[in-house]
This record gives structure tokens, C-alpha cells and sequence, in this order.
């Protein structure tokens, strides 16, 4: 447990930055730089779910965040399967390639459903510690 609650802690922790990003004039160095607070908050948002499915049985030696994300829907972790499945694809174009086009469309991902994701993560995580 005391992982779990240390990657809980490190997970609030970008979520609150990621947010604070969102809250700037998007120009394009407050796109990019909010695109990698993205990158960080979704790896810390899975390997947290990961910690928290190890820690109540769920899971064992699973190492893959596609994984974790449908064990996380079938253990009732998150409810939009899918959409934590979207986040995972736009992580990985970002990781591998610079579009800008792309790039734009994540960021809008981002602030019109993304960041809800994260919060309510962060609020199971809350009731559920």
C-alpha cells in the first residue's frame, strides 16, 4: 500500500500541474509544454491503477498499460474504458512523432475530456484509499 500511496501522491501531483496548463493562453510553447504534462500524468494515472490492482488482487506481474486500463474497466477503477484506451493511443503518437496537427487535436482531447478522466481517477482513488 504504502506504493500505491506514493504514486498516488506523485499522480495529484502532475494532474494538479497538468490543470495549471490548461489554464494558460494557449500559445505554442504552453501547447507543448502541456502535451508533456500529459505524457507524465497519464504513465503516473496507469502504473497508480496498476499499484492499486496489485495491491487488492487484481492483478500480478501485468506490465502493460493496455492491460491495466481493461483490468482497471473490469475492476470498476474507471468507467470509460474506451476513452482511458483513446488516451493511451494519443500518449503513444506523442511519444514517437511530432505532428502538430496531431498534436493540436490531443490538446483538445485533453481539456474537453482527458483531464475529466484524470479527476475522476483521482476521485476513486480519494474514496477508495
Amino acid at each position: 500500500m504504502k506504493r500505491f500511496k506514493e504514486r498516488y501522491e506523485d499522480y495529484v501531483k502532475a494532474l494538479n500541474k497538468l490543470k495549471e496548463a490548461m489554464l494558460e493562453n494557449p500559445t505554442d510553447i504552453v501547447i507543448d509544454g502541456t502535451l508533456q504534462r500529459y505524457e507524465f500524468t497519464f504513465e503516473l494515472a496507469w502504473k497508480t491503477m496498476k499499484d492499486y490492482l496489485e495491491y487488492n488482487g487484481y492483478s500480478d506481474n501485468i506490465a502493460s498499460p493496455r492491460a491495466i486500463i481493461q483490468l482497471a474497466y473490469q475492476a470498476k477503477v474507471i468507467k470509460n474504458g474506451d476513452v482511458w484506451i483513446n488516451m493511451m493511443l494519443d500518449r503513444n503518437v506523442l511519444s514517437h512523432l511530432y505532428d502538430e496537427e496531431k498534436s493540436r487535436e490531443i490538446y483538445d482531447n485533453i481539456k474537453k475530456s482527458y483531464l475529466d478522466e484524470f479527476e475522476k481517477l483521482k476521485g476513486f482513488f480519494e474514496k477508495n484509499i
